[in-house]
């Protein structure tokens, strides 16, 4: 376990988010934050107390909202919401996302415009802290009046109804908490509302795919900067001169990591002379273009998910003046969740457009007309079939990131007998990254492959010291094709060390490579 972390409401940054998402990092409310809370609270136990109807504190909910709800049984309405909308279905959210889910939804009733009592936020960090995980099943949500099913089952697990995963396996919440030493959480008016009213469910899952991305399009720059070698393309396209007179950022940045990635190659410098080829195929020149297009989408949503993290997403919100706590509730909706939705769709395209311009540059190297490498980077082609059916493999999940790339966003399916007639469909938007995240790494994986192979013909001819290093990574892993063997355990490696960010250390170790998410 890390050093703890402060949350200063309004105040997480991305790397505070890395941090969450990456290991159980215990955090701790700041001091200075729990007046307003005190406050906001104190102006829905008064609208609690009045005659006046407000919605979500003493009316029904939805369509149902104009259903007033006596004064005595307001405690019930809140736990009755929370056990009617625990509807989700499908496979456990991975407790990396869950873990951010329990601090973003702290994070934003901190902000003390959701009239929460303080216990509301302290029993979240307290379940965070003692590292247990909600179950909370992966489809339910539409992404607009908040997660509402899967933040429900988070929710009655802090009652002691719901469940807790342990080791992957479901068991009662109960018993969790009090070997915790947590008491179950007892809901007061507004409190189940503004617990599943808000974007957290769709922004840890837009979240949890923007960090896991991170490392293999890392990746993609490292294995991208070989296969130019392999295929003895030119550096010129990488000129920073060209890039500047577009001005895209995201072009500039990878035109660069390309020119660092390549310095000292010795097949660049056999081929400056004598080389009759004019330019290079698009997937080898056009990298620049394209993957740092993808690149500031990726930096864009990150952008748009911190703000997210960082929001209030529940209705109605709490305004409040002065000590006396007086003020007022105001609907509005802040809970839906369109912006998560844009930028996960964003996202999906941009790892899609990765994955496709790899597999174009797998067919590139296993063309001998084009690559004037051996068919298929096969010794005794024709015995052996080397590369040939894994490009088919690349291609299937290159066509299938496609499918997957249709914006979930333009999708909207009317909830709630017409009252909630558009949402965003972000959560899904969201949970579909993981799959296209594992298909591009499979096809960089074999792109590594079939460009470390491609390296091997050219010898004694080494590639430039950082791609050397990669290349005798993966020899670690695994050994050249000689001829040909069952080749899908190799696959797995070697998208192994693009997931996990065996090939980060190589791009970040570059002069001035900062975080792919922050401009160079």
């Amino acid at each position: 376990m890390t050093q703890r972390l402060t949350l200063h409401p309004g105040a997480l940054t991305l790397e505070d988010l890395h941090r969450l998402h990456q290991e159980l990092t215990p955090v701790h409310l700041d001091e200075a934050a729990r007046p307003a809370i005190r406050a906001s609270a104190e102006v829905v136990a008064r609208a609690a107390r009045g005659d006046a109807a407000v919605y979500g504190v003493n009316t029904g909910f939805g369509k149902l909202a104009n259903q007033r709800i006596e004064r005595e049984a307001l405690d019930r309405l809140q736990l009755n919401l929370i056990r009617s909308h625990s509807v989700g279905v499908g496979e456990p959210l991975p407790a990396p996302v869950v873990r951010l889910m329990l601090v973003l939804k702290a994070a934003s009733l901190a902000r003390a415009h959701s009239g929460v009592r303080e216990a509301v936020i302290d029993t979240l960090l307290a379940v965070h802290n003692a590292g247990l995980v909600p179950y909370v099943p992966s489809q339910g949500s539409v992404g607009a009046s908040g997660d509402l099913a899967p933040l429900s089952h988070m929710t009655l697990a802090l009652l002691g109804e719901g469940e807790m995963l342990q080791d992957g396996v479901r068991v009662p919440a109960a018993p969790a908490l009090a070997a915790a030493g947590i008491e179950p959480l007892r809901l007061d008016a507004k409190e189940g509302l503004a617990l599943i009213n808000g974007t957290q469910t769709s922004t840890a899952l837009a979240l949890h795919g923007l960090l896991r991305f991170e490392p293999v399009l890392e990746a993609a720059l490292v294995v991208g900067a070989l296969t130019v070698d392999a295929a003895r393309g030119s550096d010129g396209p990488f000129d920073p001169r060209i890039h500047t007179l577009r001005g895209q950022p995201g072009q500039i940045d990878v035109a660069k990591y390309y020119r660092a990635l390549l310095a000292g190659s010795e097949i660049r410098r056999s081929h400056l002379t004598g080389d009759d080829r004019v330019q290079d195929p698009y997937c080898l020149r056009c990298q620049p273009q394209v993957v740092g297009a993808c690149l500031d989408q990726l930096r864009h949503a990150a952008l748009v998910l911190v703000r997210e993290a960082n929001a209030v997403t529940d209705n109605p919100l709490v305004f409040f003046e002065g000590a006396d706590g007086a003020g007022e509730l105001v609907s509005g909706g802040n809970f839906h969740a369109e912006p998560v939705a844009l930028a996960a769709d964003a996202m999906a395209v941009a790892i899609a457009e990765v994955g496709a311009i790899a597999e174009r540059r797998i067919a590139m190297l296993i063309d001998s007309s084009v690559s004037r490498l051996p068919p298929f980077l096969a010794h005794d082609a024709g015995l052996n079939s080397g590369f040939m059916i894994a490009h088919v493999t690349a291609a299937a999940l290159a066509s299938e990131n496609k499918s997957l790339a249709h914006p979930a966003s333009v999708d909207s399916l009317p909830t709630s007998a017409n009252q909630e007639d558009h949402v965003s469909m972000a959560t899904f938007a969201a949970r579909r990254l993981g799959s296209m995240i594992d298909n591009t790494a499979h096809i960089l994986g074999i792109e590594l492959l079939a460009a470390a192979q491609a390296i091997e013909f050219l010898r004694p001819l080494k590639s430039s010291p950082s791609l050397e290093e990669v290349h005798a990574l993966l020899r670690g892993q695994c050994g050249a094709l000689d001829e040909d063997r069952y080749l899908a355990p190799d696959i797995e490696r070697a998208a192994r060390l693009v997931r996990t960010g065996a090939l980060s250390h190589v791009f970040r170790s570059l002069a001035d490579a900062p975080r792919l998410w922050v401009p160079a």
